[in-house]
């Protein structure tokens, strides 16, 4: 770790260069800096083909944003979330800022930026509350300057943190309709967490609800990130889990009974989501 505190004739800055172990970089979400610059002059600040995540908050002032392709307008209380293997530079306006970021990494952080996108993620968006950000870059300042002999494991906690309250906050959102448009993908969850067993199509589920099909294969996965299909099972395979562990029901009758069907497609959906089949599941648990 290395704190540095920078005065020049453009910034200034205080950071910390952390360095995390070798096991916080092959399991967990790690540190890589964090900071905060206040602008002294308006200034670019580039970079090209980082093996990072970039996380930043703009405190005040405003600035610009150029990344992958497109500019971005940013002024005080927008959020920046961005893949930094990406080119980008980041620029203040006339009107100085001050800007606090986080750069961050992990082995599963590629697949979780993918997911953030297909959730309707962008690089800039605007938070309904910044306190809870602030609250997680101080605690992360904090960590990272201390010498907390499982520091690491308490970093990862925040960063996940702070990557549960960026998707919370980027879910696919069309503001004149998020109110009208939640209860009747609320309805549809517990419809399907009542009719799991039956067979459910997207026609079906069109009629039922009075819902164009298409509109709601997009509402649906930006209120559950994820596809109806994909949510229908997940409530099929949890309660086969359920009935193969607490029942003495045969194996073939479970997969009816959950709406997984024959024993040889039951069978080998189950071996595709968990990893082994049926039985050895029984056996195991």
């Amino acid at each position: 770790m290395d704190i540095e505190n920078y005065s020049g004739e453009l910034v200034r800055s205080h950071r910390i260069l952390y360095t995390p172990t070798v096991f916080a970089k092959e399991n967990l979400l790690h540190l890589q800096e964090i900071g905060m610059s206040t602008s002294i002059k308006p200034h670019k600040s580039s970079k090209k083909g980082l093996n990072s995540y970039l996380f930043f908050e703009v405190h005040k002032g405003k600035g610009i944003l150029f990344y992958d392709g497109s500019k971005y307008d940013l002024k005080a209380g927008d959020c920046v979330f961005i893949d930094c293997s990406k080119n980008y530079y980041h620029e203040s306006s006339e009107d100085l800022w001050t800007i606090g970021w986080i750069h961050f990494n992990g082995i599963n952080l590629k697949g979780i930026y993918e997911k953030y996108k297909e959730r309707g993620g962008n690089p800039v968006f605007s938070p309904t509350d910044t306190y809870l950000f602030r609250h997680c870059e101080t605690e992360l300042e904090n960590l990272a300057s201390g010498s907390d002999y499982i520091k690491d494991i308490k970093i990862n906690q925040k960063l996940n943190e702070l990557i549960t309250l960026i998707m919370e906050e980027t879910v696919i959102k069309d503001s004149d309709n998020i109110s009208k448009d939640t209860e009747p993908m609320s309805l549809i969850c517990e419809y399907l967490g009542e009719h799991y067993s039956e067979k459910i199509t997207l026609d079906s589920l069109s009629e039922r609800f009075f819902i164009n099909k298409y509109y709601l294969t997009r509402r649906f996965k930006a209120y559950t990130g994820t596809t109806i299909n994909n949510y229908l099972l997940n409530l099929r395979i949890t309660r086969a889990k359920e009935e193969l562990r607490f029942t003495k029901k045969s194996v073939e009758q479970i997969g009816y009974d959950c709406g997984l069907g024959a024993l040889y497609y039951f069978s080998r959906t189950f071996k595709r989501v968990e990893g082994i089949s049926p039985a050895v599941f029984r056996k195991k648990w």
